[in-house]
This record gives structure tokens, C-alpha cells and sequence, in this order.
């Protein structure tokens, strides 16, 4: 069977998890594989701060916190996105408004986010989908000229750049998400990557369920008391330590993914020439991570037979999205705003390939030969 996804394992995971219980006894949040994590997410990617969370969902709901939303106020978001997306702002009492994806790249339409623009919004949150990256110069200067706020939701953007510039870096808070589906994993786990740093003070309380406790830690305070609302957003330190393992090779992983990838487009490239399937597209000023790789069937019917074919066969291809403006809960929290020309009828045609960290080209190519098998045969 070849499977849709593997968590990437390098090596060195259960030897930092072993240092982290053994050597440092320190099992909850912050401690040193947490700062190393901090310090490379800085470093790499010139982040003013960065910090962990205990997942994508929850970056995105301490960055709806930071951008003092209130009852009624609008953020504006692709459907084609996941749940954590929208419920990150459903929680401050958010209106959710819903802007049409491009079928080029399943991103947001940079062209229809102005005139969903109402006196009451707030937030601009653009996804960044399979780790390409938005239209983001067209994105930061509709926010700048409105007074807006900018949140990426960049939980498939790490390693990713948008005109040399990495994904999270670039709106006013960045979201990544280290989830075992992720290029980068520590199983359940996220980041919170702040631009202006006059947030910082504000998001440390948060994380440390409303206490000043970092201030206290680092001695700027004598008292360690509660401040202010939040939660418990620290992951475990076991948890950093795994993660860790995977950054200090992250350009080892994301160079393996990528050549998956461009063998899948590459192998795949003749049934594109044919017209028999269309594959992704990479605006030339975005450089990806291999996220993901997938193709985009005929309709909603081709793409039911190929899963099927495909999993008779052992090979995992599974869909993604349903647009959440057509689910209960998008109903009831948002509103479409203009036209869904391409968000439903793009994301029934989509269909995920198998992608991971190790993924061999043996697999890979069976794969490949499987979905022109599959065309062969219509």
C-alpha cells in the first residue's frame, strides 16, 4: 500500500525527546527545544517573534485575539480553506466573509477581496494553498489603504517564499502548522510569528493563560500575576524536541520533497499536454515546499473513478476541501461575498497525490503509471 502521507522522521527525533526528559527534566512549554525552535524560526526566516503553539488552529486563534475583534466585525477568507481558518474568528465573534479562490493556484482572488469590503471589516486572511504563496503585494496594499489587518494562514507555507520573502512574514501575524501532516512535524503544533513587535508583551500574556509569567521569568516583574484573558498555547517541550530534529535539516527535507514533486509533474506533463488533466500552477515570482502535488480531474465524476481506481491498485489519492461556505457551520457564521464562479466547482475536481518526506521514487513512479493507466483506459 502506498500511503498518502507518513509523518517525516529523520532520526534524531528520540534522541532530543530522550535529552528533554532525561537530561533537561523539563517537560512543559518553553523550555529549551522551545527556544531553539524560536530562535531558528527568527533566524530563518527573519521573524521579529516567533512562537510555538499546540497547533496551526490555535497560531490563528491567538492572532484573531491580537486583532481585538469584536461581536460584528468582518474578516475576510477564501472558502477553500480549513475549518481552523474560520473558527479561529468565529470564536471572537467574527462575521466570516467568503471571496472566491483563483483556479490557477486555489488561492484567494486578490481581484474580489476589495469589493467585499465593508465598514465593518477588519481582517484580511489570506490562505496559502499546497505552500504557494497569495498575491501578496496586491493583498498588503487593499489592507494598508482600508486600515486592515493582515493574518496568514501560512499552516502549508514553511520554507515557502512569496518575491524572495517567507510565507508568515509578511502580514501583520503569520500561522504556521506542524501537524504529522506537515513538511515539518512535532505531531500536534503550530507558530505564531508576530511582525510589529508591539504585540509581543500582549501575546506572551495570552499564551501564558493571561499571566505576565515570561515577564516574571526574564525578571522584568517581581510578581507573577494574572493580567488578562488567554489560554494554554505552550506545547510540551517533548513535543519541540521532536520538531527540532527536523529544522536543523529542514533544507535536506524540503529539497527531497521537491524533487517528488517536480517527478510528479514532470511524469504527469504528457497527459497535461493532452488535455487530460491540468497540474499545479507556481506563479514565477513564488517558490514552493512541495506540500503537496495535485492534479485536477475532468469533474466531480472523474475524480470519484480515479480515487477508486487508484486505492483498488494500493495507492492512497484522496480530495480536499468541501468549501465551508456550503457547510452548516458557514452558513450560519458567514456570507458569500459576489460570485463562487471557481471555489466549488475547482475543489470537486482536485485530487491529492501521495506526497511525503521519503516518499521513494519507486512508489513515486507507481503512481505516476497508475493515473496513465487510468487515463489509458478511458
Amino acid at each position: 500500500m502506498i500511503q498518502f502521507n507518513i509523518p517525516p522522521y529523520v532520526g534524531t527525533e528520540l534522541e532530543y525527546v530522550r535529552e528533554a526528559i532525561e537530561d533537561n527534566h523539563k517537560l512543559c512549554g518553553d523550555g529549551p527545544f522551545s527556544r531553539r525552535c524560536h530562535e531558528w524560526i527568527q533566524s530563518r526566516f527573519g521573524a521579529q517573534k516567533a512562537l510555538l503553539t499546540t497547533s496551526g488552529t490555535t497560531a490563528l486563534e491567538m492572532a484573531a485575539l491580537l486583532c481585538h475583534l469584536k461581536p460584528g466585525d468582518e474578516v475576510i477568507l477564501p472558502s477553500f480553506t480549513f475549518s481552523s481558518t474560520a473558527t479561529a474568528f468565529v470564536l471572537t465573534g467574527a462575521k466570516l466573509v467568503f471571496v472566491d479562490v483563483r483556479p490557477d493556484t486555489m488561492n484567494i482572488d486578490e481581484k474580489k477581496i476589495e469589493a467585499a469590503i465593508t465598514d465593518r471589516t477588519r481582517v484580511i486572511v489570506p490562505v496559502h494553498y499546497a505552500g504557494v504563496s497569495c498575491e501578496m503585494d496586491t493583498i498588503m496594499d487593499i489592507a494598508r489603504r482600508y486600515d486592515l489587518l493582515v493574518v496568514e494562514d501560512a499552516a502549508q507555507g514553511v520554507m515557502s517564499t512569496y518575491k524572495g520573502r517567507p510565507l508568515g512574514t509578511i502580514g501583520d501575524f503569520g500561522c504556521f502548522s506542524f501537524h504529522e501532516t506537515k513538511n515539518y512535524s512535532m505531531g500536534e503544533g503550530g507558530a505564531l510569528l508576530i511582525k510589529d513587535s508591539v504585540y509581543n508583551e500582549k501575546a506572551e500574556i495570552i499564551r501564558e493563560k493571561g499571566t505576565n509569567r515570561q515577564r516574571f521569568l526574564r525578571g522584568q516583574v517581581d510578581k507573577y500575576t494574572w493580567e488578562d484573558y488567554g489560554s494554554s498555547y505552550l506545547p510540551s517541550d517533548m513535543n519541540a524536541a521532536y520538531l527540532w530534529g527536523e529544522l536543523e535539516v529542514a533544507d535536506k527535507i524540503n529539497e527531497n520533497r521537491l524533487a517528488s514533486w517536480n517527478a510528479y509533474y514532470d511524469g504527469l506533463r504528457p497527459l497535461r499536454d493532452d488535455g487530460r488533466i491540468e497540474l499545479p500552477v507556481v506563479p514565477r515570482e513564488c517558490a514552493h515546499n512541495a506540500h503537496m502535488f495535485y492534479i485536477k480531474c475532468r469533474d466531480l465524476d472523474e475524480r470519484t473513478a480515479l480515487i477508486t481506481y487508484l486505492k483498488e491498485r494500493g495507492i492512497a489519492a484522496v480530495f480536499h476541501y468541501v468549501p465551508l461556505h456550503s457547510a452548516p457551520a458557514g452558513l450560519r457564521f458567514g456570507r458569500f461575498s459576489g460570485k463562487d464562479r471557481f471555489t466549488t466547482v475547482e475543489s470537486d475536481r482536485l485530487l491529492r497525490l501521495p506526497m511525503y518526506y521519503g516518499l521513494t521514487a519507486g512508489d513515486r513512479d507507481a503512481v505516476i503509471s497508475e493515473v496513465k493507466s487510468f487515463y489509458a483506459s478511458r
